[in-house]
């Protein structure tokens, strides 16, 4: 029977969704037969990790520290296998500008962006809006502001002391039209999900975590050749920027009447959430694999140099 640390919790922004994702996910891996040790990580967490010496550490972490090759150099250096991405792709896929720009090089389709001080952003607009201002190391929607055609000021919240997601954003153009993902499992795209927000609005906090927040439609109803564009680009994503096990990248599709027709690619997700309304198990679910299965393949997968 392997010993299995799943990590949850953290200090970023993303703990109470990591303490859902943790805890749905020992549960689950508790009834598939493994032994289980839940452990809420703090800055000690590499002599817990020491003194428990399990088997494998499933990351149930999200945010800094967790997903941006943090966690994962400790765990290298304890020489215990894990899962997801390892070093290098985590901390690639966590920061919004580098991996834009592999996945440019890789031949995905990417959106115009700037990075700049949040003080720059703030003073005038820098580009033509819409636009969408974000930290650039950030999940879940933190610190996501989108600036409307009508908007005559660029986001006064950039100038607050409180502001609490660093001084370094991205400014991206708005894409119109759907919300698009899609999941890859090992070298296997999954299925493409839609979804909406149940208030008519963006796909933020509230709507990705609280329950009804939103809609999912799996499968997405779109053309054919467009669903397996985002399982193409989707898996290229994966290999292009190195990760492993399972990841989640999200699109935007202007398929409006008088839209662009343009299919984009926002980022790659190296940590999805698994709580009980998260993307990935749906899609696991769709693909045949129930929760439980998927968290199997996920620890069976698990080593270290990923």
């Amino acid at each position: 029977m392997k010993h299995v640390a799943v990590l949850m919790g953290g200090w970023s922004s993303e703990r109470p969704v990591s303490l859902s994702t943790g805890n749905s996910c020992a549960d689950a891996l508790e009834a598939e037969g493994y032994r289980v040790t839940r452990v809420d990580v703090d800055r000690n967490v590499s002599a817990t990790l020491a003194d428990l010496k399990p088997d494998v550490a499933f990351n149930g972490l999200h945010g800094p520290h967790g997903e941006d090759g943090t966690i994962q150099g400790i765990l290298e250096y304890l020489d215990i296998p894990y899962t997801h991405s390892g070093v290098m792709a985590s901390a690639l896929a966590m920061d919004k500008e580098r991996a834009k720009t592999v996945a440019r090089r890789a031949g995905i389709p990417v959106a115009e962006a700037k990075v700049m001080h949040r003080l720059e952003a703030a003073e005038k607009h820098v580009m033509k809006p819409p636009y969408v201002v974000k930290p650039v190391n950030e999940g879940s929607s933190f610190g996501v502001l989108i600036v409307c055609e009508d908007r005559s000021t660029p986001p006064q919240e950039l100038y607050s002391d409180e502001w609490p997601y660093g001084d370094t954003v991205m400014v991206e153009r708005f894409i119109h039209g759907r919300e698009l993902t899609c999941a890859v499992m090992g070298d296997v795209a999954l299925g493409v999900t839609e979804i909406t927000a149940a208030d008519g609005g963006w796909y933020d906090y509230d709507a990705k975590y609280a329950e009804g927040g939103s809609t999912h439609v799996l499968p997405a109803e779109i053309l054919p050749n467009i669903y397996q564009k985002i399982q193409t680009l989707s898996l290229k994503a994966h290999e292009a920027i190195g990760c492993r096990g399972v990841s989640r990248s999200d699109f935007r599709l202007d398929d409006r009447v008088n839209g662009t027709g343009e299919l984009i690619w926002l980022e790659v997700n190296t940590q999805p959430g698994m709580t009980p309304t998260s993307l990935l198990p749906e899609l696991a679910q769709h693909a045949g694999h129930t929760f439980g299965d998927l968290l199997s393949w996920m620890v069976e997968d698990a080593s270290c140099q990923r």
